[in-house]
């Protein structure tokens, strides 16, 4: 029954879900490291712009980021630096069309595209003895349901996901509905129409550009856009296929999830205690705050809790502590 108690205790100013999920991305810190970038080529004619952060070591972490974000973003410089100065390698992979450039083709990634995190780590493989996984937030989702739809790599040993909204239905209709998160969609509907917009000056054969009247919702976006473009029937079948959750009491390699009960993004639904229950091989651990891939705890300045935690579960995965 791996339901673990939290270790997270904030200070009690910081308690608030929207303070931790902003404060992050308003007090950005300086991370000491040095990516090196390769260009991975595609069978199907697109690419994935992969940033390595190298120190020799044996084992390797594939970093996995969120909805609109990037190899760049502090969240994930911080986890790469953390992991490194704890004896891993780091390998930080841009879905396409996330770093720099615009990708090749038509679509572009979606939250349960697994295909692609397969062939980064089927192509990393070869150098590294032991490989763990680390999501945030959409990588989050995509890694929780490659490892259970399937037998993962041989060389993935564990795994660790954050604020991940495993029931992509509850989670848009958190964002699409609650007045207070309305700050949030309003900033990734304009970097997704931005995208598309982009997309349909290259292919206007293929997608059509955002009308005047703005898209304003998930269930809108995904309906007309992310659904068609990636073989989906409609938002409602691109949710239920792509959510997680289905998909987790296949995950046979120690896998720890942790979701704050007071991140915005995410409905009851993406709390599964019950395969938490069931799995042994699943941990999932819930602190009281933490926000949206937030965790601040001021215990190391700006560092996030997480960057302490989640080194610590991978260095020993199969310990509930």
């Amino acid at each position: 029954m791996p339901i673990l108690r939290s270790s997270f205790h904030p200070p009690w100013y910081l308690g608030n879900g929207h303070l931790q999920t902003i404060l992050p991305a308003l007090l950005p810190r300086r991370i000491a490291l040095t990516y090196q970038r390769e260009r991975l080529e595609l069978a199907d004619g697109d690419f994935l712009d992969l940033d390595w952060a190298r120190a020799g070591h044996s084992r390797l972490a594939i970093l996995s980021h969120g909805l609109e974000g990037s190899s760049s973003n502090d969240c994930i410089r911080g986890m790469a630096a953390a992991l490194r100065a704890a004896g891993w390698d780091a390998l930080a992979w841009n879905f396409r069309g996330c770093g720099g450039e615009p990708n090749r083709l038509p679509r572009f990634y979606h939250s349960g595209e697994t295909g692609d995190l397969r062939t980064v780590i089927t192509h990393a493989a070869p150098a590294y003895q032991t490989i763990a996984l680390v999501g945030f937030s959409l990588g989050g989702n995509m890694t929780l349901k490659y490892l259970g739809e399937a037998a993962a790599h041989p060389t993935v040993k564990a795994a660790a996901a954050l604020s991940v909204p495993v029931d992509l239905s509850a989670s848009a209709r958190e964002l699409d509905r609650r007045w207070g998160n309305s700050i949030y969609l309003r900033r990734f509907m304009e970097r997704l129409t931005a995208k598309i917009n982009a997309k349909a000056a290259r292919f206007p054969d293929a997608i059509a550009p955002i009308p005047a009247e703005p898209v304003r919702t998930f269930a809108e976006f995904d309906g007309r856009y992310t659904a068609p473009l990636h073989g989906f029937r409609d938002a409602d079948d691109y949710w239920r296929r792509s959510s997680a959750r289905p998909f987790l009491p296949g995950i046979k390699v120690p896998t720890l999830l942790i979701n704050a009960r007071n991140d915005p993004f995410l409905g009851p639904e993406c709390y599964p205690f019950a395969d938490a229950h069931l799995n042994p091989a699943f941990f999932l651990e819930t602190p009281r705050s933490g926000g949206h891939v937030g965790f601040l705890d001021l215990a190391r300045g700006l560092q996030p809790w997480t960057e302490r935690r989640i080194p610590e579960f991978l260095a020993a995965p199969g310990r509930a502590a």
